[in-house]
């Protein structure tokens, strides 16, 4: 069992260095990144991650990348983690709320935004993080590149459409508590799916272990899925 975990720890690993150095290639010299939830080293093994992987391998390959990290609502993976492991790697972080984000890609302060994926369809629809998809709304209206990290494991060509994928709702109390204290009416109606799906044709490239997917991804990502 202790072989079998290493195994995993360092095919996993290899997996995000990869997919890390492919998504570098896609960065400017000098770059300011926009990111949701944690896609890091805590959400995976190793010290590398998913899209924080895109980060540090440009850091390692000599550009100069900075990054604002979404809160990212009502659980604050963005701040409690991703500011965390960024700021441990003398990495430049900025963190914001996430309505906050128009207003900063607005300002032209940002270059791209880089977020994970929990599972990826056919198609290319991206299931992430309850207010990925806002982003990427965003994104598009304000002409920035909007970039998933998604290792080969999280891309399921069984399923068709993003509208397969179901969506976990949590505890209305992330929503209605704050450490054990209420700060909203008892009793009060909540909604709080953990959870959305992003459409493909917001989605500019798909970056993975094997390479770069570009629309149309019904046809890429099955090509990059293809036995090596």
């Amino acid at each position: 069992m202790r072989a079998e975990a290493l195994a995993i720890y360092k095919e996993d690993l290899a997996v995000n260095r990869a997919l890390g150095r492919f998504g570098a290639e896609l960065l400017a010299q000098s770059v300011t990144v926009l990111t949701h939830c944690n896609a890091g080293a805590l959400a995976t093994a190793g010290d590398y991650g998913t899209a924080l992987g895109v980060v540090r391998a440009a850091r390692d390959a000599g550009k100069k990348i900075a990054v604002f990290a979404d809160e990212t609502r009502p659980f604050l993976q963005g701040s409690r983690l991703t500011a965390w492991e960024l700021q441990k790697d003398k990495i430049p972080v900025t963190v914001i709320a996430d309505n906050m984000a128009a207003t900063v890609l607005r300002s032209g302060r940002i270059d791209c935004v880089i977020v994970g994926t929990d599972r990826t369809a056919a198609n290319g629809d991206v299931a992430n993080k309850i207010g990925t998809y806002p982003l990427a709304v965003m994104a598009r209206r304000h002409n920035v590149p909007f970039y998933v990290a998604a290792p080969l494991s999280s891309i399921d060509l069984d399923c068709a459409t993003g509208d397969q994928i179901p969506i976990e709702e949590r505890s209305g109390l992330e929503l209605t508590e704050f450490k054990g204290k209420q700060v909203a009416p008892k009793g009060v109606a909540t909604f709080n799916p953990a959870f959305d799906v992003t459409p493909h044709e917001l989605v500019t490239a798909i970056i993975t272990e094997r390479g770069v997917a570009f629309p149309p991804y019904i046809e890429s990502l099955k090509k990059l899925k293809e036995p090596a």
